[in-house]
């Protein structure tokens, strides 16, 4: 796995302009070598700002977004169209905008007819259909926040996910964020991204990077688990590196 190095950037505008830039350039790439793009949307506040900037960005480019495949590495459990969920707000924010629903991967969403531990067999199932080793694709980037906790994706400090192996996808449902109830890749799904680009923005979120990037244990810091194949960066703000 690769080591994590820091980009540094003044403020959140500035990291999500430069996270932009560069996630526009690897799309390209993959699309003018053939390829499919393989990408792995978050969600949270820095996530937004990053969205909105790619959907300007992308309006002077030959990106075609409907031919790239777009997962997530968590989903809230909530209801169709809730502006809460990971996918409605990358949808408001950048997927609507640029016109790609084609390779659009979403989590089910809670409809009163299937359970949140159905929705992750589900997702699982995709990305083993998505994949070359039936468990699930190598991913060309995989974007994540941290929270204050350390937390990445819906992998909590002390929580029994951070343990889960031989499957790909597993429910959540004891989330001490509100909501309570999601559904998250596991360690062994994030772990197959060629890059791994951590945004994290705010002073807020200084403690945790430290411990991610110093003397610490994956129970204790979920973030310190995720690294890429190729490349593990974070781009972080000035606040958010304060610490280090």
């Amino acid at each position: 796995m690769s080591e994590p190095t820091t980009v540094v950037s003044a403020d959140k505008d500035a990291l999500a302009a430069d996270v932009s830039r560069r996630l526009v350039d690897l799309v390209e790439d993959v699309q003018a070598a053939g390829g499919i793009p393989s990408v792995v949307l978050t969600g949270g506040t820095i996530a937004d700002v990053l969205h909105h900037r790619v959907a300007q960005d992308s309006a002077s480019t030959g990106v075609a977004w409907a031919d790239v495949d777009l997962w997530w590495g968590d989903e809230r459990w909530l209801h169709r169209g809730d502006p809460e969920r990971n996918e409605g707000q990358a949808r408001a924010a950048f997927l609507d905008a640029v016109g790609a629903d084609g390779r659009v991967r979403a989590v089910a969403y809670d409809d009163g007819l299937i359970t949140v531990e159905q929705a992750a067999e589900a997702y699982a199932s995709e990305l083993a259909a998505a994949s070359t080793d039936g468990v699930s694709p190598e991913f060309d980037v995989l974007m994540l926040g941290v929270g204050d906790d350390g937390h990445v994706a819906s992998l909590f400090p002390g929580h029994a996910e951070l343990d889960v192996t031989g499957v790909s996808v597993v429910p959540v449902l004891d989330s001490p964020k509100p909501p309570s109830t999601r559904v998250s890749m596991t360690f062994e799904t994030l772990n197959k991204a060629k890059h791994v680009w951590f945004l994290v923005s705010g002073e807020g979120k200084a403690e945790a990077v430290a411990r991610a990037l110093g003397d610490t244990t994956v129970s204790q810091t979920p973030a310190a688990g995720v690294r890429g194949t190729v490349s593990t960066t974070w781009f972080l703000d000035e606040a958010a590196a304060s610490r280090l």
